[in-house]
């Protein structure tokens, strides 16, 4: 069937139905919004008589949502794509799904062009400039010739759009630095938006470029008070925060407290305005210009949508222009309120140690970005070289992965009894966002474990600091390891009553397997110096449930409790053999000859008690032979390169899992067809032929690219039809970096 072209105008379908009326809205000064039904209830009928094409290239594809400031939990900006979206047709989101105003504007010769968010303005005219990125059209009538394919495309670190203003191509690059060897930078709460012109026809025209944020930055809740400021100076700055805030605590997954901050540089074609939505964006679209001043009229982020518009002058432009540099950022200070021994301790983030006021921080970040924008492409060119060896496909994967792991972390630090910053201090806290919003989830620290192997692995001993710190104090009463640090973030305020969520053989694994796994990849055993007895006590705890695991969580608690669980077992199994080697690296030989004679001794056990009676395959529970399940925890065993479980185990279940493939992957276990990225990606990285590794693979990436999600990067998903489950933007994303982290030893078993 021949697409079909409309007689005029092209029409623009920009996201899936189910997202449309959530993430697409005309604002009107009366603080309105207006829901578009009839276009809602028509496009499902036109699609029943139309073909639907998608005519542009992505690189390396077109995601389910785009990054655009992603760097904390609250500091987390997407753009929807579902089946493509402009970056003009809809507004960017929190990861929630909740609009964040952020709008911008380009003037090119006095004609107005709007190329970020989805504004109204009554009483003022312009168009949408045309995206060269990302578009999905519905086609009415034969097209001759066809569509040129343009290209979105996103790094580890970047992603870049680029649109037509007329006579004037616009580059705009949103950067969320990943400062891996850097924890000053790494703290710092913000990211940036670069836009750059150049004509396309060798003539010179008069350009102008606006932007601006809503007071949408700083509550889950549009019906709060909030107040601004503005400072100037060598910077134009934009503060805003609620008028009432509430200290560590959160509504709809926002923070309630801290500032958003918009800034620019300042020079003489720089101009800025406070004020409603509406004549804010109308100033610049009818003059070009913004008058310099603020609204002080402080009210509910709903009332007359007020937000903080900059604008940059260009002037006569005949070539490619130096991008106009734009940060947003938001910061709290406390960060996190941390349990101890006698009560609380409030840590704030790292930047502060070397920063003693935001606007000094603010003023260096927007300095830096020649140099940030540097060492994003290094790290950029690293990532895809490194992947590629792999995959194409898997490269892909770990570039929209980077940013979205390390973006649910911050790095904090406690400060001396004599008020001076403890730098010696550090620990990084994770929320386990979209699922629980806990704080340090072990079973989420875990398997984002390789992309901090990858990156950085001393950002890993960071995060186990807070954990290791808290059991060791006696604050927690159970034998085994803790869930999580705390229920809500960001209060990271333990389990002293040891009524966590219970997953005792998953995470005093876990623990243990990340513990050696740090040592043996930095040579830091300060660790397994310091919390011996703690490890100790856990490796206990394994022996006495590991080969056959009580009815427990694991960390797939969505699929329930079960008992008997031969991928559970590989854990706890494998912890102990991690215990050993740590003992072994301590230098006790005796303790570690008796753990690792245990762990042997028990994978002799556990293969006979997990064998499927035809022995084809690893059963889900033993007894079971019916039942089979993805046995991702073999990945500690290469990891920590233990060699514990045979050979012939691997290359049974590469098998096995070439015959229980669904359209989009092999599910999880027989109790589902669901899968997760995550584990399938694990099991990529010890199947022991590259068919299986880049069926995985595959799997994946088609799933990442099927067009049927517009959330950041889900990695709970059907494996029958590729719809997302109920995940989105979780950092677990960061095991996607399983094969890279450990790359030397693929497929070496």
């Amino acid at each position: 069937m021949q697409p079909y072209q409309c007689a005029s105008e092209d029409f623009d379908l920009v996201i899936a139905l189910s997202e449309y009326k959530k993430t697409s809205r005309r604002k009107y000064s009366s603080g309105n919004t207006m829901p578009f039904v009839m276009l809602h209830l028509l496009i499902p009928l036109i699609l029943l008589t139309i073909t639907q094409a998608v005519t542009w290239t992505a690189t390396p594809f077109n995601p389910p949502s785009v990054p655009l400031a992603v760097r904390t939990p609250y500091l987390s900006a997407w753009l929807a794509q579902g089946a493509g979206a402009a970056l003009n047709d809809v507004w960017p989101t929190f990861w929630t799904g909740q609009i964040l105003g952020w709008a911008g504007f380009v003037k090119v010769d006095g004609t107005a062009y709007s190329f970020l968010g989805a504004p109204n303005v009554p009483g003022a005219t312009f168009t949408k400039a045309t995206q060269k990125s990302s578009q999905v059209r519905v086609l009415l009538r034969p097209v001759s010739p066809p569509f040129h394919n343009y290209t979105l495309q996103f790094t580890a670190t970047q992603s870049i759009f680029v649109l037509s203003a007329g006579p004037v191509d616009i580059t705009v690059t949103f950067l969320s630095p990943v400062e891996a060897t850097d924890i000053v930078k790494q703290s710092a709460p913000f990211a940036y938006m670069a836009v750059s012109t150049v004509p396309t026809d060798g003539a010179a025209h008069s350009v102008q470029v606006y932007s601006d944020i809503s007071a949408e930055w700083v509550s889950g809740d549009n019906s709060l008070i909030a107040n601004w400021s503005t400072s100037t100076g060598n910077v134009i700055t934009h503060q805003v925060q609620l008028q009432s805030p509430s200290v560590f605590s959160e509504v709809n997954d926002h923070t309630q407290y801290g500032s958003a901050f918009y800034s620019t540089l300042n020079n003489t074609s720089a101009t800025y305005q406070t004020g409603a939505d509406v004549i804010v964006r109308a100033q610049f679209v009818n003059n070009g210009q913004l008058p310099n001043t603020q609204d002080t009229a402080f009210r509910a982020i709903e009332n007359n949508w007020p937000v903080f518009g900059l604008a940059h002058d260009l002037g006569s432009v005949t070539g490619a222009t130096s991008p106009v540099i734009f940060s947003v950022g938001h910061v709290r200070d406390p960060a996190i309120q941390y349990v101890v021994p006698g009560g609380t301790q409030n840590r704030s983030l790292y930047f502060w140690s070397q920063f003693s006021t935001v606007s000094a921080l603010i003023s260096s970040f927007l300095g830096d970005y020649n140099a940030a924008l540097s060492r994003a492409q290094s790290l950029d060119s690293k990532v895809n070289s490194d992947a590629s060896e792999i995959s194409a496909d898997y490269a892909a994967i770990v570039e929209l992965s980077i940013r979205q792991a390390v973006g649910a972390t911050e790095i904090t630090i406690s400060k001396n009894t004599d008020g001076t910053w403890n730098t010696d201090d550090i620990i990084i806290f994770l929320k386990e966002i979209s699922s629980d919003g806990n704080v340090n989830t072990v079973d989420v620290i875990f398997p984002a474990w390789p992309v901090l192997l990858y990156l950085n692995p001393v950002f890993g001993k960071y995060l186990l600091e807070g954990l290791f710190r808290y059991q060791a104090s006696g604050l927690y009463p159970n034998k085994w390891s803790v869930h999580d640090l705390g229920s809500s973030y960001p209060r990271a305020l333990g389990h002293n009553d040891g009524n966590d969520e219970a997953m005792p053989v998953e995470e005093s694994g876990n623990m243990l397997i990340m513990a050696l796994s740090y040592a043996q990849k930095t040579g830091d055993n300060s660790h397994l110096t310091q919390y011996t007895a703690l490890f100790d006590q856990w490796t206990q705890f394994l022996i006495t449930d590991s080969l056959i695991p009580a009815n427990q969580l694991s960390t797939d608690d969505f699929a329930g409790h079960l008992a008997n669980q031969t991928n559970l077992a590989v854990k706890g199994i494998v912890g102990i053999k991690a215990m050993s080697q740590i003992y072994s690296i301590l230098g006790n030989t005796t303790q570690s000859s008796n753990y690792s004679s245990i762990a042997a001794d028990y994978v002799t056990q556990w293969q006979t008690l997990a064998m499927s009676s035809t022995g084809q395959h690893l059963t889900l529970s033993y007894g079971d032979s019916t039942s089979w399940g993805l046995t991702y925890n073999l990945y500690g065993d290469k990891l920590l390169k233990l060699n514990l479980f045979p050979t012939s185990i691997y290359d049974m279940q590469t098998a096995w899992y070439k015959t229980v493939a669904q359209s989009f992957g092999i599910p999880l276990d027989t109790r589902h067809t669901y899968t997760k990225t995550d584990w399938q990606i694990w099991t990529a990285a010890i199947v022991t032929d590259t068919t299986a590794r880049d069926l995985f693979i595959g799997s994946v990436k088609k799933y990442a690219a099927d067009g049927l999600s517009s959330q950041p990067f889900g990695d709970w998903y059907e494996t029958t039809n590729g719809q997302p489950e109920g995940f989105r933007a979780r950092p677990v994303v960061g095991g996607h970096l399983a094969l890279v982290s450990r790359s030397s030893q693929l497929l070496s078993s």
